[in-house]
């Protein structure tokens, strides 16, 4: 199945940020080998992102890295709040102290839509744990390597590759490729995918100092503070509420400012203004400069190479959406990929990752950009406007609220009244679509297995999972018959209630799933629902594999 030639890969990932070394785990996770090349000596040092979702978690959770995750985002737990004013000292300075440590923005409002939650925690400490545990799990990751060039033909890819280090060149072909190499992506440059969209909103030098304010911030830690003065405007971002912070300063071009005009001693006395404090020690780290800017790819793939993350889509960080809308690109992607490569599946699944990243992403992108005021910066003006604004992408922030349409995922007859009484009057179903619906990511609820409180999610997410309700035992012998008949496909089956191997005392499965006791969710390996019948047809086996030929592309 898959070729002994050690200059062949199954899947090359161009990129080793947090979308790339993300891709791998998933790769891995569905026994896919890859190799992954980075031009950089290692992973970001630099902050960049500064929290992971509750949709994201969930991806960790599935690949079972979400503590370690967790764990190395700790040191920003406490950062609580958004604020503006003329400088540190005068926004944070007055604020009490207050040891209540503060939850996750959402934490509470999204706490029962699924088992985790989301996380403070920045690239530069996540990337190593994600890194780390990719290569124990075999990814073949290799830095200070850049891509050169990519060919593609009908059946393979071939990638010329410049070791950085000794400065030589040698190719590697693959079957597919995966650009998760940045907004400026060379691989989508070559490829000649156009951008479309906003463009650039606002300029930015993103300054990382470092700074003991340890004393200054106890017990009233902050995310974000907006400074607006006379010499410089920009954002603080807290990074390890101790010593390291970020400053993203604004620049002109329009007023002919550029990135030089800004050296490091320059760059000190802006801070020592914005922060409100004449005589504290600054030590800079790096000066980046980034643009706040919404730019969508035209395609998200050609032929054999996708794109991924800022490759495919650029979008100010102000829903908090840049990197966890990658990480959930490359989830879609890489079970798609594994069914492909097992030769589960007809190449023309490959298509559905366009078909149903796009639009979400768009979104995303479009509803970040909706964020930032004139000049670029976050917009925390309290206004009708502004609030309007927020409650509509406060879904996507919390990476729910968007169901996929494809043909991977089957429609269902809604006939009389669009199933509306089939749904759970709870808030995951009645503002999320966390319904049981085709197309929206299974429903959460705990249940108990082997003893142990899980979540409907840690029954799904390497095959196909087929969810009944207590009434179900005899979907659970259908498609255990009908493996064979859909390609050797492995499709597990549960049925879920107050009886048998997944105890439901409740039956709140059925409710959060919109079935009846003898209905049934068709699961893919994305935990996307697929396929639901709400009761049991006549012949469930045939219905079954008539479903899974659809899918899969199965003649």
């Amino acid at each position: 199945m898959f070729s002994n030639d050690p200059n062949h890969v199954s899947v090359l990932i161009v990129g080793g940020g947090i979308v790339g070394l993300s891709a791998s785990l998933f790769l891995a996770h569905h026994s896919i080998p890859c190799m992954l090349v980075e031009r950089h000596a290692g992973t970001s040092i630099h902050p960049r992102s500064r929290s992971v979702n509750a949709r994201t978690m969930e991806l960790y959770r599935s690949v079972a890295i979400a503590e370690a995750v967790r764990e190395a985002g700790a040191s920003l737990g406490p950062s609580k709040g958004m604020y503006s004013g003329t400088s540190l000292q005068e926004i944070i300075g007055p604020k009490p102290r207050s040891e209540k440590s503060g939850k996750f923005p959402l934490r509470g409002l999204f706490e029962k839509i699924g088992p985790e939650w989301g996380q403070w925690g920045t690239q530069d400490v996540i990337e190593p744990v994600l890194l780390k545990v990719a290569r124990e799990r075999g990814v073949d990751a290799r830095f200070h390597t850049e891509c050169i060039n990519i060919s593609q033909t009908e059946d393979k890819v071939t990638t010329t590759l410049k070791d950085r280090l000794n400065d030589t060149t040698y190719t590697i072909t693959s079957d597919y490729v995966i650009a998760a190499d940045g907004a400026n992506s060379p691989v989508r440059e070559q490829l000649g995918i156009k951008r479309s969209g906003q463009g650039a909103l606002g300029n930015f030098l993103n300054i990382l100092f470092k700074c003991d304010l340890t004393d200054f911030v106890k017990n009233r830690e902050f995310s974000i503070c907006l400074i607006d003065r006379p010499e410089t405007t920009g954002f603080f971002t807290a990074i390890d509420n101790h010593e390291r912070w970020v400053f993203h300063l604004l620049y002109e071009p329009d007023k002919g400012q550029k990135p030089d005009d800004f050296p490091p001693e320059r760059c000190e006395k802006l801070l020592r203004a914005a922060m409100g404090m004449p005589d504290v020690d600054i030590d800079i780290k790096s000066i980046l400069p980034w643009q706040a800017s919404v730019r969508i790819g035209e395609k998200f793939q050609i032929s054999r190479v996708f794109l991924a993350g800022d490759a495919a889509h650029q979008m100010p960080p102000y829903a908090g959406q840049g990197a966890n809308s990658g990480i959930s690109d490359v989830h879609n992607l890489a079970w798609k990929l594994a069914a492909v490569l097992k030769r589960q599946a007809g190449s023309s699944l490959l298509e559905t990752y366009e078909t149903e990243r796009y639009p979400v992403d768009v979104f995303a992108a479009e509803a970040s950009g909706a964020a930032a005021d004139e000049r670029g910066l976050m917009n925390l003006r309290m206004n009708l406007r502004n609030i309007m604004g927020l409650i509509r992408r406060l879904h996507i922030m919390s990476g729910f609220g968007y169901t996929y349409s494809s043909r991977v995922v089957a429609k269902e007859n809604t006939w009389p009244l669009g199933g509306i009484t089939w749904r759970a009057w709870s808030m995951p179903s009645m503002l999320l679509d966390l319904d049981g619906r085709p197309g929206s990511r299974v429903p959460h609820t705990w249940i108990e297995k082997e003893g142990k409180r899980v979540s409907t999610l840690d029954l799904v997410g390497k095959g196909f999972v087929l969810l009944a309700g207590s009434g179900g035992q005899s979907w659970v012998g259908a498609v255990q018959r009908a493996s064979e008949k859909v390609g050797g496909v492995d499709v597990l089956a549960f049925a879920i209630g107050p009886e048998g191997d997944i105890i439901d005392a409740k039956c709140e499965f059925e409710v959060a799933a919109g079935i009846s006791s003898t209905g049934a969710l068709l699961v893919r390996p994305d935990g996307f629902i697929a396929w639901r019948e709400r009761r049991m047809p006549i012949d469930c086996q045939q219905r079954f594999e008539e479903v899974m030929r659809h899918l899969l592309g199965a003649s």
